[in-house]
C-alpha cells in the first residue's frame, strides 16, 4: 500500500482546472499527489504549513528560444539545452519546447540531434522541439533573418517525418506561403504539431491550412496578417477555426490587454488560447544584450528589440504573463493558470507528467516568488 510521505496546508491548490481552498496536498511515497481535506491527513504524516499562495504543477512553455544567457541557435547542443531548461525551471517552468529560430539546414539538423540526444539522456525539462522556420513568409519575418527563409522542399518534409519518429513532441511554425496543404497534412498525420505564423496569408488560405491539419497559431497577433473589417487575415482565421489553438505572449508589450480580451471573447474553441514566453537568452539571467544570426538584440524596460526597434522575442516569465492575464486582461485566475499548464500540455502528443511531487511548486500570493515543493 502506498504510504503518505508529507502534506502541505495553508495554500490554495490548483489541480489543472480548479482552485481548491481549505484543502491539503498529500504527497505519497510513489511521488504521486492527492488533494484531500485537512481532516483526512494521516496522523503520522509530517505536515508543512504554507503562508498562502498557490500549489500547482510546473508551467509548460511551447516556445522557448533561450535562457541562462544563451540562445539555442547559438549552440544547438545537449549542454545548451540543459542550461536553458535549468534557467526556466528556476522561473517555474517544468517542461519546455526549445525553439530554433529560422537558421541554416545544418543548424536545424544539429537542433534535431541535440533534442533527440537530450530526450535519450533524460535531460530534465526538455520534452520536444519547436522549429520556428525556415518555411515562413519574408513579408512577416519579424526578427527572423529573411535571407534564410525558404519554401519547404520534399527533402525538408522527409527530414521532419524522420525527426518526429525520435522527437514525439515536434512543433513546426510554418507559413502557407512556403508550405503546401499536402505538406501540412503529411506532417499532421505523422503527429507533428503544425502551427501557422510569420505569415501574410489571407483568411481563406489560413482556414484551408487549418483544415489540412494545422492546429495552432504562433504568437497570436504578432508577425501575421491582422483582422480587418473585410479581410480577417490569419488572426481572424485562428480565432474563427474551432480546431486552432493560439499561443499568446501576454506581456502587455506584444499585444495590448484590450486586444487579448477581444481575442478571448472571439475564440470559437474548443481549442483555446495558451501562454508562451517566447523567451530569449535573457530568461533567468542578467544579460542586457545578445546576438541572433549576427544581429544584436537589446534588452530594455521589459522589451527585446533589434536596433531598429523590431520586437525580437520577449523578456517575460510565466508568472509575469499570468499576472498580466489576471490583473490587466481580467482573465479568471483558474483559467490563466490553465493557460500556462494544462492547456499547452494538452497540445502535446506525449505530455509531461503533472501533479507529481517533483513537478509541483508553490507560488506566492502575488506570484512574485516560487519554490519547488522539494525545496520548501
Amino acid at each position: 500500500m502506498t504510504q503518505a510521505q508529507s502534506a502541505y496546508i495553508g495554500a490554495r491548490i490548483f489541480d489543472g482546472a480548479t482552485l481548491w481552498d481549505d484543502h491539503a496536498l498529500l504527497v505519497l511515497s510513489d511521488g504521486e499527489t492527492r488533494i484531500i481535506g485537512p481532516q483526512d491527513i494521516p496522523s503520522d504524516c509530517p505536515t508543512h504549513s504554507l503562508d498562502g499562495g498557490i500549489l500547482l504543477s510546473g508551467f509548460v512553455d511551447l516556445q522557448v528560444n533561450g535562457g541562462g544567457g544563451i540562445m539555442f541557435n547559438d549552440a544547438p547542443t545537449v549542454k545548451t539545452l540543459a542550461t536553458v531548461a535549468a534557467a526556466h525551471r528556476g522561473l517555474g517552468t517544468a517542461a519546455i519546447l526549445p525553439t530554433l529560430i529560422t537558421d541554416t539546414p545544418s543548424q536545424t539538423a544539429a537542433a534535431i540531434k541535440a533534442v533527440t540526444d537530450a530526450l535519450d539522456q533524460g535531460i530534465s525539462g526538455i520534452v520536444g522541439l519547436h522549429l520556428e522556420g525556415p518555411h515562413l513568409s519574408v513579408a512577416r519575418k519579424g526578427a527572423h533573418d529573411g535571407t534564410l527563409i525558404r519554401p519547404m522542399q520534399d527533402s525538408d518534409l522527409r527530414g521532419m517525418l524522420d525527426a518526429v519518429d525520435h522527437i514525439p513532441n515536434l512543433m513546426m511554425t510554418v507559413a502557407p506561403e512556403s508550405v503546401t496543404n499536402a505538406q501540412i497534412r503529411a506532417m499532421a498525420d505523422a503527429g507533428i504539431i503544425v502551427s501557422l505564423g510569420h505569415s501574410d496569408c489571407d483568411y481563406d488560405t489560413a482556414m484551408a491550412a487549418f483544415d489540412a491539419g494545422a492546429r495552432c497559431a504562433t504568437h497570436l497577433f504578432n508577425a501575421m496578417s491582422q483582422a480587418q473589417a473585410r479581410a480577417p487575415g490569419l488572426v481572424g482565421a485562428a480565432l474563427d477555426h474551432g480546431g486552432a489553438a493560439s499561443g499568446l505572449i501576454a506581456d502587455a508589450v506584444h499585444v495590448h490587454p484590450a486586444m487579448i480580451r477581444a481575442a478571448l471573447a472571439a475564440n470559437q474553441g474548443p481549442s483555446e488560447v495558451f501562454l508562451v514566453t517566447d523567451a530569449m537568452a535573457t530568461a533567468g539571467s542578467d544579460v542586457t544584450s545578445f546576438h541572433l544570426n549576427g544581429r544584436e538584440i537589446l534588452r530594455s524596460d521589459g522589451r527585446l528589440t533589434l536596433a531598429d526597434g523590431t520586437l525580437a522575442g520577449a523578456d517575460l516569465t510565466m508568472p509575469q504573463a499570468i499576472r498580466v492575464m489576471v490583473e490587466q486582461v481580467k482573465d479568471p485566475l483558474e483559467k490563466a493558470l490553465a493557460r500556462a499548464t494544462t492547456i499547452p500540455a494538452g497540445m502535446l502528443r506525449c505530455p509531461p507528467s503533472q501533479n507529481r511531487a517533483d513537478e509541483m511548486m508553490w507560488l506566492s500570493q502575488g506570484m512574485t516568488k516560487m519554490s519547488w515543493i522539494a525545496e520548501l
